[in-house]
């Protein structure tokens, strides 16, 4: 990370120094219990934001608090986990490399993020009974049902397989046979308050092969980047609304969130969706 001008080695100190200090808090924290450490990664992924300069904006309504729910999301960036763990109370589902990460791998552990092994469906079964438990729990979860990260173009059709799994482990919890889906769309639009374009959007995410370092460099060199997440309408899916279905509309609400979100105009046209780009 050669080259980092003085402010971006500044933010970088802090963010490693607020990192050392509240790690082992969180790991106290969940000694104590599967209730417990659930407020400080909010507080440290508010902290990650403003050391970043990552400036959120949050349109449409989120999940009530204290109640389970299933939050469906585009993925674009390894910045997504703090634009949105800096919102409430929640964890992630992520692919089974992650806890391998350096650095990355232990903070996704300390959330207490369900790691999943897409290549062995006995284990995913038993992931998607933890989702299960936890959302009756009353807990959030937050799934990236792409299954990867996208350029910041497009929305990547969703996958409805963990959707359906975790509706099954919620009736295998003593739920009705419904749960609640709340679709999140994540639009990186710019910096320093200046709306950005197709290349603007391309250039803030984090996808194919590129490397983590030179990623982060760029980001601490933008200074400030503007991000909004938007809430669509909750699907409840169940014996009305197949899992194949509730992706669908939960799909839809993504791309439509985004287009209002770059367009700044409610319910514009899809003109790319053919191709799976969400605008021009």
């Amino acid at each position: 990370m050669n080259g980092l001008h003085p402010g971006a080695i500044l933010r970088l100190t802090v963010l490693a120094i607020g990192t050392l200090v509240l790690l082992p808090m969180q790991l106290v924290a969940l000694r104590l219990g599967p209730r417990h450490g659930l407020g400080l990664p909010l507080l440290y992924h508010r902290f990650g934001c403003a050391c970043l300069g990552v400036r959120r904006r949050v349109r449409g309504t989120p999940p009530p608090a204290g109640e389970g729910a299933l939050i469906v999301a585009n993925h674009v960036s390894w910045l997504d986990i703090s634009v949105i763990g800096a919102e409430r109370r929640l964890c992630f589902v992520a692919k089974s490399e992650v806890a391998g990460w350096p650095v990355f791998g232990l903070l996704a552990k300390l959330q207490r993020t369900l790691f999943i092994d897409r290549s062995r469906k006995t284990a995913t079964a038993g992931v998607t009974a933890e989702m299960g438990r936890r959302i009756s729990d009353g807990q959030s979860v937050v799934l990236f049902a792409e299954g990867t990260t996208g350029d910041g173009t497009r929305t990547l059709p969703l996958r409805s397989a963990l959707l359906g799994a975790a509706h099954e482990a919620l009736g295998r919890n003593g739920g009705d046979g419904d749960i609640t889906i709340y679709p999140l769309a994540i639009t990186y639009t710019g910096f320093h308050g200046m709306a950005g374009g197709r290349v603007e959007r391309s250039a803030l995410a984090w996808y194919g092969d590129m490397e983590l370092a030179p990623h982060l460099k760029a980001m601490l060199d933008a200074g400030a980047i503007d991000v909004e997440l938007a809430w669509g309408e909750p699907i409840r899916m169940g014996h009305r609304t197949s899992r194949k279905e509730a992706t669908r509309l939960a799909e839809r609400a993504i791309r439509a969130a985004r287009r209002e979100t770059i367009t700044g105009r409610p319910g514009a046209p899809d003109q790319r969706h053919l191709d799976g780009a969400d605008v021009a």
